[in-house]
């Protein structure tokens, strides 16, 4: 189960910064457009929104990625401080709640998520799992061997690393809305795969929206509540503590 959380965080990020790769397109033949980022090209607002989206407090991430043969689903509020709020889920088989604060990592499982997590294994073993963990907050170490990789994925810091020294060939698209927020469509494109990037047209011109439409890893991811403070507290009530038990 930790190693779908962690992929579903890693394809998130990667999707993200796809736009890092991309090989360059064909802008408008008009060199001075109007409307929103008036006389800009795409790659110039392509690279003000991962400057923009870089240089946030805070962000949240929500997507559905492939992985493989799977889909993995997430949405995730995560900061600067390693602090991270939110759920996961894997070909829609329930759910995980994933809170990271300082160096603990808290995760509760549903029933439906741990069954599938444990698919192939003896039914006996797997019924003992969901009686003792279902719908139970578990924590663990975040620097600890199990939780680790999971949690340096709750820093934004490491998320949005590949978003640095951009220089995109973007192509300037229609103006439309991302949940509410006025935004201009930018496309890019590496070989086979393309991308379709959602600028925030009002206030910083953050990366709201990236579809990927790659072979490897096609999927939506969604930003938004910039700068807003991450929800990350300990869980109230009891907390079965994982290292004790693997102690």
């Amino acid at each position: 189960m930790r190693r779908t959380a962690l992929a579903a965080l890693c394809l998130a990020a990667s999707a993200a910064a796809s736009l890092t790769g991309c090989l360059p397109g064909e802008e408008k033949a008009d060199s001075k457009p109007k409307g929103p980022f008036a006389g800009q090209t795409g790659g110039e607002i392509a690279d003000q929104a991962v400057k923009a989206t870089s240089n946030a407090s805070s962000l949240r991430m929500k997507g559905d990625i492939k992985d493989g043969g799977s889909r993995v689903g997430l949405d995730m509020a995560l900061d600067r401080k390693g602090q991270c709020a939110g759920t996961m889920s894997a070909n829609g088989e329930g759910k995980a709640d994933l809170v990271k604060t300082g160096d603990t990592l808290y995760m509760k499982y549903d029933e439906k998520f741990l069954r599938a997590q444990s698919d192939g294994a003896p039914k006996e073993e797997t019924d003992g799992v969901v009686a003792m963990l279902a719908g139970k907050w578990t924590k663990m170490s975040a620097t600890g061997s199990d939780a680790k990789d999971i949690a340096s994925f709750c820093d934004l810091d490491t998320v949005l690393a590949d978003f640095k020294d951009v220089n995109s060939d973007a192509t300037r698209g229609r103006t439309t809305t991302v949940d509410g927020t006025p935004a201009i469509v930018l496309h890019e494109k590496d070989g086979k795969d393309t991308y379709t990037l959602y600028v925030a047209t009002e206030g910083k011109p953050y990366l709201l929206r990236v579809v990927s439409k790659s072979a490897e890893d096609p999927g939506t991811v969604t930003f938004g509540d910039f700068d807003t403070p991450v929800p990350a507290e300990k869980p109230a009530g009891q907390v079965i503590d994982l290292d004790e038990m693997g102690g």
